[in-house]
């Protein structure tokens, strides 16, 4: 009972905050313009701050893990090319791309931060995954995407480009190498300074839950959903299921390990659809995926720490 208290507890309140963020846009407290700002203001300001408050106090080379961060990206490659694998052997046409990036795609930024925040009261080991697998997923989805756009399609130089420089510029990157230098260097930390940084970190966390809550239409799942669910059983147990023990055996636990929990079994991030409408595509496919996987992602989650706290591993 008290693991299963501490699985509730580690997971609950998240998806709570989003329920509340939805309620709050039934009740018109929340509009469009007003969601479109606190995404950009979570994204750009207060995320990047939480990152950076939580690595520039930390002792770099004593963080540091070279063998989580060729982990975290070994894995996340590999489960990027046998979703392109599983598309084709489903043939699924022009939803390939759809398919693959729903598949793999975590929402490893709000949703990572936030359930490492709410068991350890920081980051943990997130911005390292993050440096890991964050820029992957971005430069391998404008890859799929491009390849089997609708109607054919190919990678263009300029498409490539602006995506690599998105990821120089991306602020979540920006905040987690800032933090990096500031404890390589061991910078000086002033009061004042940390303080203001704090107050942007606390809300990063329920502002994004909220903003994502906010974000659904439940209505709008319609059509495609048995590769939906198929792509949403990928994300939620199959990666978790063959990789855990894996990283188990490599000696990852606690931290490390529930980041690696974050990147393989958190929900199908918003963004998928985005780029999806954005690049050509239905996107009816993807908007499944992330619904499906943000209710589910309540209880596999928990599951998930749970069975890992009961193992004496978390």
């Amino acid at each position: 009972m008290e693991d299963l208290i501490f699985s509730l507890n580690a997971t609950i309140p998240l998806f709570l905050t989003m329920v509340l963020g939805l309620l709050f846009r039934k009740m018109k407290l929340f509009n469009d313009s007003f969601l479109d700002g606190m995404n950009s203001f979570v994204f750009k300001v207060a995320l990047p701050a939480a990152l950076f408050n939580d690595l520039a106090g930390e002792d770099f080379f004593k963080v540091w893990d070279i063998k989580f961060v060729l982990f975290c990206f070994v894995v996340t490659l590999i489960c990027i090319s046998v979703s392109i694998v599983l598309a084709k052997c489903m043939k699924l046409g022009d939803e390939t791309g759809e398919f693959a990036q729903a598949s793999y795609r975590s929402s490893a930024g709000i949703m990572g931060i936030a359930f490492m925040e709410n068991i350890y009261g920081n980051a943990g080991m997130a911005p390292l995954m993050i440096a890991a697998a964050v820029p992957l997923y971005n430069v391998m989805a404008v890859v799929i995407l491009s390849i089997f756009k609708p109607n054919g399609g190919r990678l263009s130089k300029d498409t490539l480009i602006k995506t690599l420089k998105g990821i120089v510029t991306n602020p979540i990157i920006l905040g987690i190498i800032i933090g990096m230098l500031w404890s390589i260097l061991k910078l000086p930390r002033p009061g004042i300074m940390m303080k203001t940084v704090k107050y942007l970190a606390n809300v990063s966390t329920p502002l994004g839950l909220m903003a994502v809550g906010a974000s659904f239409e439940i209505g709008s799942v319609m059509g495609r959903l048995k590769p939906a669910l198929i792509a949403s059983g990928c994300k939620l147990v199959i990666w978790c299921a063959v990789f855990i023990p894996a990283a188990v055996m490599l000696g990852f636990t606690h931290e490390k390990l529930l980041a690696i929990l974050v990147m393989l079994g958190s929900p199908t991030t918003v963004s998928c659809f985005i780029m999806a409408k954005n690049m050509g595509h239905k996107g009816t496919l993807t908007t499944n995926a992330v619904m499906i996987t943000t209710l589910l992602s309540a209880f596999t989650l928990t599951g998930w720490v749970y069975l890992l706290r009961v193992m004496g591993l978390v």
